[in-house]
Parts: C-alpha cells; structure tokens; sequence
C-alpha cells in the first residue's frame, strides 16, 4: 500500500510544478504589458507637451509677424521662417486681403497675394496670416498649423 501512496505524492508534486509555470506565464504576460503601457506613457506625455508648446509659439509668433508687418512697407513684406529653441520651426506666411490704396493690388512685385481692395474708412486692412510650427523631437514630427486674420 505504501506504494501507492508515494505515487500519488509524485503526482501531486508534478501539478504544482505546472501551476507553478502557469503563474509564471502570467506574471510574465502581465510585467511586458505593463512595460509596454509604460513606453507608450511616457512618449504620448512628450508629444503632449511638445503639441502645447507649439500652439503657445503660434500665438507668440503671430504677435512677431504683425511687428514686422508693421515695421515694413506695405505689401513688402517675404515669409518669416525662423527656429526657436532648435527645436522648432516656425513658418509664417502672410497674404493681404485688403488695402485702402491699391497699392499692393497694382503692385507687380509685391510679395504677398492681394485678395481684394476695400474703401472702408475705418480699417487700413487686413492680413491673413498662414503660421506653421513644426517639433523635430522624436521619431515623428509633430506639426501645428493656425490660420488667423489680423487687423493692421
């Protein structure tokens, strides 16, 4: 009878064994998934924040083309490309959509498209402005792009 009893023992210990492997898959499955989350984590909290810091510039930089728009002549004025902390691009591009003289309209080389020319009294016109931020950070580059009309 004893040896019976000590094949049941052996049997018992060989199930353990595969539960024993069983928890170890699993933890193992649950440590890479976790691992995983962790790099998806940190790289969509960077994109985040590279995404906010763009829209930030953007306004910064329509605030900069209207001080050289307003230090240039009228419709003289070539897109403003700059980098801002090495790690931005920024693309400005400006076309008048109206003037109180005609200036700009009947000018051949002037930079900027004329859309229209209007004769109200109060407004010397009015510039679309095109800004383009780009972040080369990272493995893909995050792009901004705000379309803003600006009274001059």
């Amino acid at each position: 009878m004893q040896r019976k009893n000590s094949i049941l023992k052996s049997g018992r210990s060989g199930i353990a064994m595969i539960m024993a492997l069983a928890v170890i898959v699993i933890i193992a499955t649950i440590m890479a998934l976790s691992l995983s989350l962790t790099t998806q984590t940190a790289k969509r909290t960077s994109d985040i924040y590279l995404y906010e810091q763009a829209v930030l510039l953007s306004q910064s930089a329509a605030e900069y083309g209207m001080l050289k728009l307003s230090q240039a002549a009228p419709c003289s004025l070539t897109p403003i490309n700059f980098t801002y902390n090495t790690i931005y691009n920024v693309n400005i591009d400006m076309n008048y959509i109206s003037k109180l003289n005609s200036d700009c309209y009947n000018n051949s080389n002037a930079i900027g498209k004329v859309y229209t020319t209007v004769t109200y009294p109060d407004t010397d016109g009015t510039v679309l402005m095109d800004i383009t931020i780009t972040a080369n950070a990272g493995n893909e580059p995050i792009r901004y792009f705000r379309r803003s009309i600006q009274k001059l």
